[in-house]
This record gives structure tokens, sequence and C-alpha cells, in this order.
């Protein structure tokens, strides 16, 4: 994995006091961060805290309210389609369920972005196609079409179609999430693999904290909208393994890390009104 030095390099991602509201619920609230050459970055936190949303407005999928994304120098709130298009060509974006077409096999599915943004003749496409499949372990399953292939399977394949124009940035929706143990694992290190090899920043969104702490350079820690914590590896996990502290910030982290039944997070959820609640269940996929 890539030890970046943040002061040796321009950042690849600024978040810069972004501020996204669904009618009068404020879901993000003065958001900011930074991602940097090479390096992993987690992004991490309990349902309904925002990443998700968060994610969203990184890719250019949502526009903020206040503040705004920079991506590669370029500031998405003040590109046009085709500017967003061409900052677009240089991420790429591995979704929860993978999101294959079905209608397609996976060689297809993983040749469509270099068919639609490049030049590319057929036969360069097929070796490119061959290359980004044994990168992932599926060369293999290139005829064979998405409800032939395991969930696992699915991930690798989307994760190829994600690379497959060399991006410079690649964005991560929860890549554990559906998965069993020891495939989970095999994601992780194939997306540790493939920053190595490729030189890519990678943003990670999960809250499964075994994967987390396996592949993270550093992490953001959001929670209700805001970020509660932002930082290397050892610090987080300083956290996690020591005491609580009475600091209640610190204690509500400590908590959500090692997933324990009592403290901040739950007191917070006894306390809280029926309005209160049934909000944050709404907000569950934000």
């Amino acid at each position: 994995m890539a030890h970046t030095n943040k002061n040796s390099a321009e950042p690849v991602v600024r978040v810069v006091n972004l501020v996204k509201r669904f009618g009068d619920y404020t879901v993000l609230r003065g958001v900011n961060l930074e991602v940097y050459p090479g390096e992993m970055l987690v992004i991490m936190g309990g349902s309904g805290c925002g990443k998700s949303t968060l994610l969203r407005n990184m890719i250019g999928t949502f526009v903020p309210e206040e503040g705004y994304v920079e991506i590669l120098g370029e500031n998405l709130s003040n590109a046009d389609d085709h500017q967003l298009d061409d900052i677009r060509k240089r991420f790429g974006i591995l979704f929860q369920s993978g999101a294959l077409f079905n209608s397609m096999t996976v060689g297809e599915n993983v040749a469509l972005p270099l068919r639609e943004h490049t030049d590319l003749d057929p036969d360069t496409i097929d070796i490119m196609v061959k290359i980004k499949l044994e990168q992932v372990g599926l060369r293999e399953a290139e005829d064979l079409m998405p409800a032939e292939i395991s969930g696992g399977m699915k991930k690798r394949a989307g994760l190829a179609r994600a690379a497959a124009l060399d991006p410079e940035i690649l964005f991560y929706d929860e890549p554990s999430a559906g998965l069993d143990p020891v495939t989970s694992a095999e994601i992780d290190f194939l997306m540790i693999d493939l920053a190595k090899k490729l030189g890519v920043a990678s943003v990670v969104v999960t809250h499964e904290m075994d994967s987390a702490f396996r592949i993270a350079d550093r992490m953001v820690m959001l929670d209700a909208g805001v970020v509660l914590m932002s930082g290397r590896k050892e610090e987080f996990e300083a956290i996690r393994d020591g005491e609580p502290t009475g600091d209640h910030t610190k204690d509500l982290i400590r908590q959500f890390l090692r997933g324990d039944s009592q403290g901040p997070i739950t007191q917070r959820r006894q306390n809280s009104g029926y309005e209160e609640d049934l909000l944050n269940v709404a907000s569950g996929g934000w």
C-alpha cells in the first residue's frame, strides 16, 4: 500500500465545506477532506451518517447546496456536462452490487468503457479486456454472463471495468457488502494490489471494520453528517485498542470501531425522541 507524504503532493480530491440537504433535512454539514495520490482513504460511519451521500457528491452525482468538490484540480460545481464527462473518464467506480449489465458477458461489461470512451480498434480492446480480467483473476470468466458467476466474482468484474481506462482515482462503495469473510478479504487484497500496480488513489466507503483496518492508509469517521476525526489508521487503532477516556467524541469513535453494545452511540439512540428515530431510519441509505 502506498504511504504518501501529504506535504509532497497536491491532493487529487478536495472536499471543501460541503453541505448537502434533501428538503429540510441536512445530511452533510460542512465536510472537509482531502485524498492524496496513491493512498487508500477509508470513509466510515454508521447507517445514515452521510457517507454514501458524500461519495455521490464526490463523483458528481449529487450537487451540494454549499461548498464544493474538486477532482484532479477541477471544481465539479463549475463543470458543464462535457467537462464532467472528461473528468469522469479519469476515475473509476466500483458500485456496491458490482452493477454489471446482465445482458452482457463479463468481457463485454469490461469492454464497455473502452468502446464508449476510446478510439481503440476491437482487437486492441479485446487484449485490454483480457489484461484487466487477468489483473482481477477472472480471465477464464470472460464469456460468462453475470447470472453465471458468484457475488465475489461480480465484484471482481466490476473492479476490472472500473479500472478499464487506467483511472487516477478509484471510488469503492461498500466493496465488502454481501460477501463472506474469506471473499471479503480476497477483495481487500485485490484492491491493495491494484493500488500498488496502478498507482491510483482509492476512496473506500465502508462500515466493515475488519476490511477498513486491512486496507486503509488514512481514515475519516463521519457521524450525523460531520467529520468526527480524520487521521492515520494507527491513530484510529490507538483509540480502538485503548480504554474509554471520558472524551465523548473519542468514546463514540471507540464504540463504533469495536462494535460494542454499550457506549455513546447506544445512549444517544435511547435518549432520542420518536421523530428523530424515524428520521434516522428514513436516512439509512444516505
